[in-house]
C-alpha cells in the first residue's frame, strides 16, 4: 500500500481536526513559506492526546510557528494552567495570536518572541510537559536548557528526530542540523534520568519521560 494511502487511512480513522485547526492549516499554507513545518492533523492529535493524559499545569513549547501545536497542547491544560510558547520568527506572531483568540486559549498562552536558549532561563515555572520543535542544530542545547526545569515524571516530546532519515548516515558527513538531531538522540539514550520511545510518525517523534 502506498504511503499516501496509509496517511489517508490514518486520517480517516482518527478523530477529525477541529474547524479552527483546519482553518489555521489552510491559512498557514497560503501565507507561509514552509507550511510543512505545521504539525498537522495526526501529529497534532497525538500531542493533544498526550497533553490530555498528562493534564499539565505548565507547558513549554519551543517553536510556535503559526500556533497549530500550541492549540493542540493547550487541550490538556489544567484549569488555570499556562503554556509558554517561544518563536524566533517575529513575523508569525500576529497569525498565531489570531488563532489563539479563535480557539479561546489566548488567556492560557504566554507568547515569547526570540531565541529559546535565552528565554528559557527567564521562565520561573517548572514544566509538566515540554514540546521541542525549534532549530535542529540547537536540540542538544535546548535539551540541556529544559531538562532541569522538567518536573520528575514530566514528559518531553521532540519533533523531527529522524530528520528525513539523515540521522542514519555517516556522522562525518552530516550537516549542522543533522548533527544536532543525532546528538540529541544520542544524549537521550545515554541519560539515565530519562526513558524514551522514538516513534516513526511523520519525521519522527521522541517521547521522553523524566524519571527523577
Amino acid at each position: 500500500m502506498a504511503s499516501e494511502e496509509l496517511e489517508n487511512y490514518t486520517s480517516l480513522f482518527s478523530s477529525p481536526e477541529s474547524d479552527i485547526l483546519k482553518e489555521l492549516s489552510r491559512e498557514t499554507h497560503l501565507k507561509t513559506t514552509y507550511p510543512a513545518m505545521l504539525s498537522g492533523h495526526i501529529q497534532g492529535k497525538l500531542l493533544e492526546m498526550v497533553s490530555c493524559l498528562v493534564k499539565p499545569k505548565i507547558i513549554l513549547e519551543i517553536g510556535t510557528f503559526t500556533g497549530y501545536s500550541t492549540i493542540c497542547l493547550a487541550k490538556g491544560l489544567q484549569r488555570g494552567g499556562l503554556i509558554h510558547t517561544i518563536e524566533r520568527n517575529a513575523e508569525l506572531e500576529d497569525l498565531a495570536k489570531k488563532y489563539f483568540i479563535k480557539a479561546g486559549i489566548e488567556s492560557q498562552v504566554v507568547y515569547h518572541s526570540g531565541e529559546a536558549v535565552d528565554i528559557i532561563p527567564s521562565i520561573s515555572e517548572f514544566f509538566d510537559l515540554v514540546f521541542i520543535d525549534g532549530d535542529k542544530k540547537d536540540y542538544p542545547l535546548l535539551y540541556n536548557a529544559v531538562i532541569e526545569k522538567l518536573k520528575p515524571g514530566g514528559i518531553l516530546i521532540a519533533d523531527n528526530v529522524l530528520w528525513y532519515g539523515k540521522v542514519t548516515g555517516n556522522v562525518k558527513q552530516m550537516d549542522k542540523d543533522t548533527l544536532g538531531v543525532h546528538g540529541f538522540n544520542d544524549m537521550i539514550i545515554k541519560d539515565k534520568r530519562v526513558e524514551n520511545v522514538l516513534i516513526p510518525i511523520r519525521d519522527g517523534l521522541s517521547i521522553i519521560r523524566k524519571l527523577f
